[in-house]
């Protein structure tokens, strides 16, 4: 049916009017639901402009937006002439305006969570004003009350978004950060609460805690929100994670067990821009919900924050990764995507006039009656100023253009979707908005319990102790289940080394970044110009290096409870690929297993174990060596080689350099290929800061890499060539002594190549050293001209190659005092020869350093340095704390 005026509808009166001045509609009476008679209905009602008349903001990424004027209702039943009481009127004191938001129900009914922020103080700075806390309704003695009575603890962070665990322990959204301010003690930072990576907001990260308040642990590390957690029947939480990591790459669902272990992506990534209505929208998947089917509904919200209606659509998980993407082994077809099914009503973002209304908010009930309780504003126009239902008009009057939509207002109703009925449950005042509802109900569906992991089981006990987890990688050279060796053989010839020496394989290494979290500006303020020429990779620390095995598998020790990336490196320690764009964390024991990688563009399942298609690595033959390989390692059935030199070797710990020898070559049948050994001890300059902790590495081993600190002092490093036998200084490969604007006697020269390395501000940017800018932004071409530097100019020429002249206002041509006409004049661009888009990016440079000029003047250990340090970012500080203004 078409829910027009004259559908079935359901309420208790006998003539019942719609809320709304002048309005005209009556509807009629009949019997309520039965099976909503015993169950209590609560609801939050909202005041949209409670303050100065200021509408109220409900902004995605920043969840703890104070939005003065709420209540929370509820009503012993259904009805619609069942009195409503106020839970909140008394909390803070009479006419005290409270936020509330975040409502859920634990599985027997009785009892209920919620988010509530105290009222706003008077004349207090923003630190100082009441946190979001997590309150608990009880049905049984209708209490209302603080999860966490200490008004120290509560007031700590904002706490949002809770849901009741099987075991009765309590799943949030909090900007605590509890375990991640601790890791920064421990790496010798401040303690701090960290923004998200757009340095707008505290970050919010999954955390849980027991049913009394107590032991509040954090489980996820993103550096951008992870927010809205969902338990589902399975046990397992699915929620929404904030993908910001070098762009913003939107909002995803993300899965991970109740102790935060196997936690991975698990729809979204490729699936922002969604035609709806024959537009395209852009959308986040923020809040989903679990229907008793299993089926994930969400509420899409438009971008355009003055809309508040909501388009509730399903979305298949199970068999999808993104909109269009099915996974590896589920042969679905179509779309995951699909409008819900709510009797005939179309909802959508448009602000056009709907015959079926607009929808702000959907609950499903908890059974398998499909019904919701729906905050619904009914289709209403005003008509000669007064306010008709739209089914009072008729066809030709409801295509009037200049039909005026009324004011939205937004009731509660139960929606039968079986029956196709729409009952009406409770009303509101015009000017406020109904955001949630929920039916304080047994679930049909009890979600399952998923014990922690245990340590000695499922984790590992050593890497626990150590507060470290592993990362296993079938194979770097796996991209979706494709083999990109773009070898005949594939893996199997790369991985035998009397085919393939070391020199020939494309993957050498791999490098760990941990993202480093920003402070608020009370605690340091930090300046653009301490990221550089870019912010997009923010400040990047490096966690260490391992080698790549001949089969591109890795396996590697790693810091657990950290947010970390992954990239791939050739031989002299350059990305190959891009950056990675997502956090990986463990918990501390955990083994993270990779099939493999993932190229930026592609839109395979990736990220999601039960998403991919099968490695393209299947292992060894059990009991014998690698084909043509050394029999000093023999691995067990299917295992990779990095898993087989785990076996005979150990975990490999993360090193500071780049380390190869020769494990595999049986010296009988090939030549052993030479070991390399980049090290930071090889400098002559100041080592990277923290490098000194891998020699007895712990999971706070960190590197940072400061422009000022270690960069620039490889330009300034006295490089005299001195004569072997004479033992005389016959040249001078300091890098400062040709790229300089003065030569030996302090006259003025062209620095070679253009390009000035000195140590001193730059005139472009003083908290800059001039070699930075010259190396990472465009400059121009500069001569000397009577002992001074000046901005060389040339004329301008046409599309023909013609000299373009200067005109006046009349097009008329400008002479000089010989009247001739004067040439029109520009600067010569020089372009940066470095990019913040890493070292293969600037492959001008590194060009340079290995051209007859140049090669060797850079030792292998430097350009190493000047590779890790590009391939991160650029930036000019990677520590918050380094700069001092």
């Amino acid at each position: 049916m078409r829910p027009t005026w004259g559908y079935n509808i359901i309420v208790l009166t006998v003539t019942t009017l719609l809320i709304g001045c002048n309005t005209e509609t009556a509807i009629k009476d009949e019997q309520p639901d039965p099976v909503l008679v015993e169950y209590p209905v609560a609801y939050i009602e909202q005041n949209l402009t409670a303050v100065d008349q200021l509408p109220a903001q409900f902004d995605t990424l920043n969840p703890a937006y104070f939005n003065p004027g709420a209540q929370l209702l509820i009503k012993r039943n259904a009805f619609a002439d069942s009195p409503a009481t106020n839970l909140t009127t008394s909390l803070f004191g009479e006419d005290q305006l409270i936020d509330i938001r975040d409502l859920s129900v634990s599985d027997d009914g009785q009892q209920m969570l919620m988010a509530i922020r105290a009222p706003e103080i008077d004349d207090a700075d923003d630190d100082e004003q009441p946190k979001w806390n997590i309150w608990r309704y009880r049905v049984a003695d209708e209490t209302l009350e603080r999860v966490i009575t200490s008004d120290v603890t509560a007031e700590q962070a904002d706490d949002l978004m809770p849901s009741f665990l099987p075991d009765g322990r309590i799943v949030f959204a909090s900007t605590r950060q509890r375990l991640s301010r601790a890791i920064l003690l421990d790496e010798g930072k401040p303690q701090y609460t960290a923004l998200d990576e757009s340095r707008d907001n505290e970050t919010f990260n999954i955390h849980v805690m027991d049913p009394d308040g107590s032991a509040i642990t954090q489980l996820s590390f993103n550096l951008s929100h992870d927010f809205y957690p969902l338990v589902l029947q399975s046990g397992k939480i699915l929620y929404s994670r904030w993908d910001r990591m070098g762009a913003n790459h939107g909002v995803n669902l993300y899965r991970m067990n109740p102790d935060g272990s196997d936690n991975e992506l698990v729809f979204g990534w490729h699936s922002h821009q969604l035609s709806l209505d024959e537009q395209n929208e852009s959308i986040d998947f923020i809040k989903p919900q679990q229907l008793p089917s299993g089926e994930i509904l969400m509420l899409l919200t438009s971008q355009d924050d003055s809309v508040i209606q909501k388009r509730p659509v399903l979305i298949n998980i199970d068999d999808y990764i993104d909109a269009e993407q099915a996974t590896a082994t589920s042969g679905a077809e179509g779309s995951a995507i699909t409008d819900a099914e709510l009797s005939d009503f179309s909802f959508s973002f448009s602000t056009e006039l709907s015959q079926t209304g607009r929808l702000n908010h959907l609950f499903p009930l908890p059974d398998t009656s499909q019904r919701y309780l729906m905050s619904w504003d009914l289709c209403r126009v005003v008509v000669n100023d007064v306010i008709r239902a739209c089914g009072q008009l008729t066809a030709e009057q409801l295509a009037d253009e200049n039909l005026i939509q009324a004011d939205p207002l937004y009731e509660l109703w139960l929606l039968d979707n079986a029956e196709n009925t729409q009952q009406l449950v409770a009303t509101t005042a015009q000017g406020t908005v109904l955001t949630e509802s929920v039916v304080l109900q047994p679930s049909s569906q009890p979600k399952t319990f998923i014990a922690d992991k245990v340590v000695g089981n499922e984790l590992d006990s050593q890497l626990s102790q150590e507060l470290a987890g592993s990362i296993h990688i079938r194979s770097v050279y796996d991209f979706d289940g494709i083999d990109s060796t773009a070898n005949a053989g594939g893996i199997s010839q790369l991985s035998d080394p009397s085919q393939t020496p070391a020199a020939n394989l494309p993957a050498r290494f791999l490098r760990i970044v941990r993202g480093v979290p920003m402070p608020p500006d009370e605690v340091r303020d930090i300046p653009n110009t301490d990221f550089g020429r870019s912010n997009n990779q923010l400040m990047r620390e490096i966690i260490g290096y391992s080698p790549i095995q001949p089969d591109g598998s890795v396996k590697i020790k790693v810091p657990a409870n950290v947010p970390l990336a992954i990239s791939v490196l050739d031989a002299d320690g350059q990305r190959i690929g891009g950056r990675h764009r997502q956090w990986i964390t463990l918990i501390p024991g955990e083994t993270l297993e990779c099939i493999g990688c993932h190229t930026a563009n592609s839109q395979l399942p990736h990220g999601r174990l039960d998403a991919q298609a099968d490695s393209i690595n299947p292992g060894a033959t059990g009991g014998f060596a690698y084909p043509n390989a050394s029999s000093n390692i023999i691995p067990e059935q299917g295992q990779t080689m990095a898993e087989a030199d785990e076996m005979v070797n150990g975990l490999a710990e993360l090193t500071t350099s780049l380390s190869y020898q020769d494990i595999w070559t049986n010296p009988v049948l090939s030549e052993v290929n030479p070991s390399i050994d980049y090290n930071y001890s090889n400098l002559a300059t100041p080592a990277p800061t923290g490098s000194e902790c891998f020699d007895n590495w712990t999971a706070y081993c960190r590197i940072q890499i400061n422009y000022v600190e270690h960069i620039q002092p490889l330009w300034d490093l006295a490089r005299p060539v001195v004569d072997a036998a004479t033992q005389m200084i016959v040249a001078d490969n300091t890098c400062t002594s040709c790229h300089n604007i003065v030569d030996v006697d302090g006259a003025a020269q062209v620095p070679a190549g253009q390009l000035s390395l000195v140590s001193s501000a730059s005139s472009d940017e003083p908290a800059h050293l001039t070699s930075y800018r010259e190396l990472l932004f465009n400059d121009v071409e500069q001569e000397e001209v009577d002992g001074i530097l000046i901005d060389r100019l040339i004329e301008v020429l046409d599309a023909d190659g013609n000299v373009v002249y200067q005109v006046d206002s009349n097009g008329e041509l400008i002479l000089d005092a010989d009247g001739n006409p004067i040439p029109v004049l520009t600067t010569v661009n020089v372009p940066a020869i470095l990019s913040t888009n890493g070292a293969s990016a600037s492959r001008s440079f590194f060009e340079v350093m290995n051209n007859t000029t140049h090669q060797t003047m850079l030792s292998a250990d430097e350009l190493k340095l000047l590779n890790e340090w590009l391939d991160i970012g650029a930036q000019y500080y990677n520590t918050p704390f380094y700069s001092q203004d």
